[in-house]
């Protein structure tokens, strides 16, 4: 799935959650795949914040970016 999929996905959840007809087994399920979810869209937001931060300037008129190289754990 995309980032905006993983997004839309967690929207729906909330909007779930929030539903007072939403059974307790069936918030558990939810609640557990929001959790999935908001831990990999942290990472690709964190993923996506380190290309950003790579972003060199090449002279004043040009931008330019470095690859990214991810650190081994």
């Amino acid at each position: 799935m995309s980032f905006e999929s993983d997004l839309k996905r967690m929207e729906e959840i909330t909007d779930l959650l929030k539903n007072e007809e939403t059974g307790l087994e069936e918030s558990i399920k939810l609640y557990e795949e929001a959790a999935a979810l908001g831990k990999k869209l942290t990472k690709t937001l964190t993923e996506i914040q380190r290309k950003v931060e790579k972003v060199t300037s090449e002279n004043e008129m040009e931008l330019g970016t470095e690859p990214f190289e991810e650190d081994e754990e």
